[in-house]
């Protein structure tokens, strides 16, 4: 691998290509369009609120998702550094058994605090936060389209997933829910709390994934510029097409389940309630034949930001490109054949548990294709250790860490240990926030520029990467060490076993510092915004997709000034830099040419001779 210091410019920057009338950076999104000079007051602030409200733009779109799921973010947050608090010392108790001393919160609110901390975060943060931030945002110009398929159909995704929101928060100012993300029967069937409208919250919601799915689905197959191959879309675009495919065929299960939970409280149809005469045992197959498919919905668009950020950040073609397109698809179809591995002390035949154990394993064949792949690009090549690579670097060695232990617990004898211990939730962890969080701050890092137009603090981006690496691993490695000696989850407290008091303390310790780094985050990104701040160039890392070398910064309203024509593949840096090695470090970022004259004549590669091995490079 390169060293790491900055490697000298030499070659001299081309000139600036002046921009044709009307696609000049001035002109973008974010300003346009805008009402008229004469409109003033309230009314020229009401039509600011209507042009992003009805905004069919995919870019406005995005940019509103984004708003959203990180204000959710920071609510499971703050929930989650609540339930860490209330761990932070084994309670005291009286001699009539009441809780004298080394709580916060008593046994019924820490029950609602951990499940609203789990459904905001799984279903109003995680799943859509990729997909629906930067898919919207990048997926049409990283195909060189001007929108989506369907440009009306995303608006109406964006506003039934704030409805299904909606719904959902509203349980909690009815009572909350204590059942745990889950929604286990019978207890979620006879608890008196607001079961009814967090359900119908998550209904409401999968109707915006599937709709998304489907807009992206379509715009891929339909949409692609001249020249775009199968072959030649960006790794990004792979994962997000495989993800698609998972939320339009998983989400109407998990559908359809709430509806029946709702059913059975309210008209007392036996489904799921034993006394009813129903089986939960069905109820766990409904929901994990989506739950688990939805892990990769959470994780997938996550391999496609990382596979992004190692290429550009490694100046070298994505090694194995193939595999690890193919390998995401992979992952979406065999991720519909192990949701039973959830289910092993669930009384289920031991045949059926051997067998989903032996598929578990397979999904380590494509995700260790994905982990090889990317580290074989870091290969001699030229890495640039700027804030995104930081955190592609944090996800490679967290995700590493949750999928061997993924393993660990897909092993039938060691599940049955381990089961509804801190060592799943500690696994758990890896991968959703270890995994899709990291990759959606590398993301944010790396698109900030392109989305705003503003460069972030450099310095207090790598500080933050720092606490968010540490404060991580503080509080969640720990965890593996107390499930192993047999700390249940969702335990309020711990009296039986106060030797495990300082391992929680410490675990507290660690989420404030990781509540400091995602602190830093937001007051980086704020400060970015200021008029002060440089201003973004069309392509400030190098990168050689189409949203960094035929758009500006922020992008022109209609993304392209023509239909862009793609002769290489998207990690082809040695036609973009004419340069190769190291020597590609620190060279000249290529000049934007919005509207640039179309070079019609030139013979269009089909692409499939896309490179896949070393010595093809």
């Amino acid at each position: 691998m390169a060293t790491l210091t900055q490697t000298p410019q030499t070659a001299p920057a081309p000139a600036a290509r002046a921009y044709p009338v009307g696609h000049e950076p001035v002109h973008n999104y974010l300003r346009e369009p805008r009402p008229a000079d004469d409109v003033r007051g309230l009314a020229r602030a009401w039509a600011w609120v209507k042009s992003w409200a009805l905004s069919v733009d995919h870019k406005r779109i995005g940019i509103m998702y984004l708003v959203a799921v990180s204000v959710f973010f920071t609510v499971a947050g703050l929930l989650a550094l609540g339930i860490r608090t209330e761990l932070f010392f084994v309670n005291q108790y009286s001699d009539t058994g009441a809780v004298i001393g080394g709580n916060i919160m008593g046994p019924d609110t820490y029950n609602r605090v951990f499940t609203m901390h789990g459904l905001i975060m799984v279903f109003l943060f995680i799943i859509p936060s990729i997909p629906a931030t930067m898919g919207n945002f990048l997926l049409p110009i990283m195909v060189g389209a001007k929108d989506v398929a369907f440009p009306r159909l995303n608006l109406l995704s964006l506003y039934v997933y704030a409805a299904g929101a909606s719904i959902a928060l509203w349980s909690i100012t009815t009572g909350g829910v204590d059942t745990g993300w889950t929604f286990y029967t019978p207890y979620s069937k006879e608890t008196g709390t607001a079961v009814i409208a967090m359900a119908l919250g998550a209904f409401v919601m999968g109707f915006s994934s599937i709709l998304t799915g489907l807009n992206f689905i379509v715009t891929i197959h339909k949409m692609r510029a001249p020249g775009m191959t199968w072959n030649r879309m960006p790794l990004f675009l792979w994962s997000i097409y495989a993800t698609s495919i998972v939320q339009i065929l998983a989400t109407p299960v998990i559908g359809i389940t709430m509806v029946l939970l709702v059913m059975e409280r309210v008209m007392g149809i036996g489904i799921f309630d034993p006394a009813l005469g129903g089986d939960p045992v069905l109820f766990q197959h409904f929901f994990w034949f989506y739950s688990h498919p939805a892990v990769y919905i959470m994780i997938l668009p996550a391999f496609g930001v990382i596979s992004e950020l190692m290429g550009t950040f490694s100046r070298q073609r994505v090694y194995g490109y193939r595999a690890v397109a193919l390998s995401s698809v992979a992952i979406a179809l065999l991720g519909f054949l192990v949701w039973g591995h959830h289910m092993f002390t669930s009384g289920q035949s031991p045949v059926s548990s051997v067998v989903f154990s032996l598929i578990t394993f397979l999904i380590g064949i494509p995700s260790g294709i994905k982990i090889f792949n990317w580290v074989w690009t870091m290969y001699k090549g030229s890495v640039w250790l700027k804030t995104p690579m930081l955190y592609a670097l944090t996800f490679l060695f967290l995700f590493t860490i949750g999928g061997v232990t993924g393993i660990m617990v897909g092993a039938l004898a060691v599940d049955i240990h381990l089961h509804d211990t801190y060592f799943v939730v500690a696994h758990f962890h890896y991968v959703m926030m270890g995994g899709t969080v990291m990759a959606f701050l590398g993301g944010i890092h790396y698109w900030w520029p392109k989305m705003t137009g503003r460069l972030y603090n450099e310095t207090l981006g790598k500080i933050s990467a720092l606490l968010v690496f540490l404060g991580f691993n503080m509080t969640f490695f720990i965890q593996f060490v107390m499930g192993s000696q047999g700390m249940p989850r969702r335990y309020y407290d711990y009296p039986d076993m106060p030797w495990l008091e300082p391992l929680h303390q410490a675990s507290t310790i660690g989420s404030y510092v990781l509540g400091l780094g995602l602190l830093v985050v937001l007051v980086n990104g704020m400060l970015s915004l200021r008029k002060k701040t440089p201003r973004a160039p069309g392509n400030p890392w190098g990168g050689a997709t189409l949203e960094w070398t035929h758009t500006t910064s922020p992008p022109d309203h209609h993304n392209f000034h023509h239909t862009p024509l793609v002769t290489h593949g998207p990690y082809d840096y040695e036609v973009l830099f004419q340069t190769s090695g190291d020597s590609q470090r620190g060279a000249p970022v290529p000049i934007v040419e919005v509207g640039g004259p179309q070079e019609m004549d030139q013979e269009i590669d089909d692409g499939t001779r896309q490179p896949d091995s070393a010595a093809d490079m």
